[in-house]
């Protein structure tokens, strides 16, 4: 009985060896993340605007590698995805570009912007609208909210924080003056800013904006993207709230973020802000949605 079950064996070891050597198996692994894919229209643009005059990656295909994991995003639309690499690039590339040269946007930009289509909602209520890294890093989020239509909307959701986080990054490389975190001392709260809600509660201790109040590096943040997004009238019912000693706070912290740009970077924050202005009513003519 032993030896019939080893022939039997044997045989069926033999039929099955055959068989297999018969396939042709699939040369590439399960395990291979290296994934080429073949760049379409937009890449091809993203490089020649973006990697080769900048070296800036601008990712649209949403990374968990480089997004929060703790929370549940979508990636941006492909057609919003187009509309966002032409605005960045007009409205915030460009507009260094025009006041600094182009040497100090390719010096200091962000070497990678990464798009998020959906809104990054925190357990305490607020939304993240992006968020630096190292210095090499800028996310956008809410992507898929875009409304090329609406300046307002376009500067409180996208342009005041590219700005802030460009802000952040200049920050890193050079220290801002270290009398900015003593204007507003006693008043800054951490976990707290986010339950001021009205002007009263934080623009006449000097701050611009709830956030702002969180810690002095976000305060210089906010102070410089706000004075760069915002409207006279915004600024305008900024002062009616601070107050006389609120709005002398704010005029000289605006007073160190000028000198500051002006004295490291060799940039008129005035002559930025108008350039943006004009390039954000400049939108409204561009047929944002084809890619020249």
């Amino acid at each position: 009985m032993k030896l019939k079950y080893s022939l039997l064996f044997l045989l069926l070891s033999a039929m099955l060896c055959g068989a297999c050597s018969e396939e042709d198996l699939n040369p590439t692994s399960i395990f291979d993340d290296e994934v080429e894919m073949e760049k379409n229209e937009l890449d091809i643009w993203l490089d020649n605007n973006y990697l080769y005059p900048y070296n800036v990656d601008f990712k649209y295909r949403m990374e968990d590698i480089e997004s929060s994991l703790s929370n549940n995003l979508v990636p941006i639309e492909y057609d919003l995805a187009v509309q966002m690499a032409r605005i960045v690039k007009h409205v915030w590339f460009e507009a260094y570009d025009e006041i600094g040269g182009i040497n100090f946007t390719r010096q200091y930009a962000p070497k990678i912007i990464h798009l998020v289509g959906s809104r990054q909602w925190n357990p305490n209520g607020t939304i993240t609208l992006g968020y630096a890294e190292g210095g090499l890093k800028v996310t956008l989020v809410g992507g898929n909210w875009l409304d090329p239509t609406d300046i307002a909307d376009l500067n409180e959701m996208f342009f005041k924080t590219m700005h802030h986080e460009f802000a952040h990054i200049l920050h890193q490389t050079k220290e801002y003056p270290v009398e900015y975190n003593d204007l507003s001392e006693g008043h800054y709260s951490p976990s707290g800013w986010n339950n001021r809600h009205d002007m009263a509660d934080y623009a006449p201790f000097g701050f611009v904006t709830a956030y702002g109040s969180s810690q002095p590096g976000e305060d210089i943040a906010e102070m410089t993207a706000c004075f760069l997004t915002w409207t006279d009238a915004q600024w305008k019912a900024l002062e009616e709230g601070a107050g006389a000693e609120g709005w002398a706070i704010i005029q000289t912290k605006l007073g160190i973020v000028k000198d500051y740009m002006r004295t490291n970077f060799q940039i008129d924050m005035d002559k930025l802000r108008a350039a943006i202005d004009r390039r954000c009513d400049e939108l409204q003519r561009m047929d944002i949605n084809a890619l020249p």
